[in-house]
């Protein structure tokens, strides 16, 4: 029997963004593992991957940070976990995953191993730029180059959730010349639970995201803040949750945008939809992104879109079709985006169900993992 490795460096994405690509593998007949940070044995997540017919291990992951004998230890342990259950396939995703447990598997001798690039964050996008280009330089950026080198070379197949991304590793030489890639359609989403909501009848926005810099939520509060004086009928929602990223946005800086209404701020959500119904347009104004889970589920509910014109965000809006796109980092062409949806009555809806025939078209979740599942060979 084949047996299957699943290592996050998030333990909530196992189910959240994993849970239906997991139920494939076992559909299939594999004896399915998952490894990731903080799942003790016998906590809530725990029992429930158990009860999904899954095995799983707590591995000493420090998602920020660099610290080299923490990481050092990580590969170690996952040696270790390698070298005990003798997995036939490894898939990670997220970026220390992908380094440390490609490594690992390599110096396992795992017979088939793969990556899935989710992203590349800050380390390799500037912050601080327009349409989320390269970061011109620094020794974060020089470390995880270096990194994901040594990594992507010793793994059969690495996926990407946007062109983009996988345009720019071989650019840099991350990737061999050689080395085969694959773009897959994001994560995917469940359009039988992410079903078309009725739309609300005065414009309401909404953004999904951690709370970082670079989700664009400073702009998507500024841009809130401009609206709300000339269209006070107008509401504009935040779900999500401060993280310890170096981009994170700080609590007196979120305090501040609620106390003035800026923002109805509703923290964060186990079930995201019933704030996606709520709303009529959803907005992503990030710098970057692998392919935006949040998106695709507001599109498969029926959504208008706003997002940036960014690598995986562009993927999702065909701008003027079933949204719009915006410059990274623009405040005003943000609000007057909004604007839009405020004056123009019918275009929410419009757009909306282009973005759910979008969706059933080209993110459908089961036709996402058939393809990644015919590229590993299962």
């Amino acid at each position: 029997m084949t047996t299957f490795l699943l290592i996050a460096g998030f333990p909530d994405s196992l189910l959240t963004f994993r849970g239906p690509l997991l139920d494939a593998l076992l559909a299939r007949g594999l004896t399915v593992h998952v490894a990731a940070p903080d799942l003790p044995a016998g906590s809530d997540l725990h029992r429930r991957l158990l009860g999904r017919g899954l095995v799983a291990h707590e591995i000493p992951l420090r998602r920020a940070g660099m610290n080299p004998l923490a990481d050092l230890r990580l590969l170690l342990c996952l040696w270790r976990l390698l070298r005990r259950i003798r997995p036939d396939v490894v898939l990670a995703y997220t970026i220390k995953p992908v380094i440390y447990a490609s490594l690992a598997a390599w110096l396992a001798r795992t017979p088939r191993r793969f990556a899935l690039i989710t992203g590349l964050g800050y380390a390799f996008r500037n912050s601080g730029a327009a349409n989320g280009e390269l970061n011109p330089g620094g020794w974060l950026r020089s470390l995880a180059q270096g990194l994901y080198r040594l990594a992507l070379r010793r793994v059969d197949k690495t996926f990407f959730q946007n062109p983009d991304d996988e345009a720019l590793l071989r650019r840099l030489g991350v990737l061999a010349p050689q080395a085969t890639s694959v773009v897959v359609n994001g994560s995917g989403v469940d359009l039988a639970e992410y079903a078309v909501a009725p739309m609300p009848a005065a414009p309401h926005f909404l953004l999904i995201a951690r709370l970082l810099g670079d989700k664009g939520v400073r702009e998507y509060a500024e841009a809130a803040r401009r609206l709300r004086r000339q269209h006070p009928q107008a509401r504009f929602s935040l779900v999500g949750w401060i993280d310890d990223s170096p981009t994170a946005i700080a609590q007196p800086e979120l305090d501040a945008w609620v106390a003035e209404g800026a923002l109805e701020f509703l923290g964060r959500l186990a079930d995201v939809r019933p704030a996606i119904a709520a709303a009529s347009v959803y907005v992503l104004p990030s710098y970057h992104e692998g392919t935006p889970r949040t998106v695709l589920e507001a599109m498969a509910m029926g959504r208008a879109i706003i997002t940036t014109d960014a690598p995986g965000c562009r993927e999702t809006v065909v701008d003027g079709d079933n949204g719009l796109l915006i410059p990274v980092r623009s405040v005003p062409a943000l609000a007057d985006a909004m604007a839009r949806f405020i004056t123009e009555p019918g275009l929410a809806e419009r757009m909306g169900r282009r973005s759910r025939q979008i969706a059933e078209e080209k993110y459908d979740v089961r036709k996402v993992n058939a393809a990644m599942l015919r590229e590993m060979g299962i």
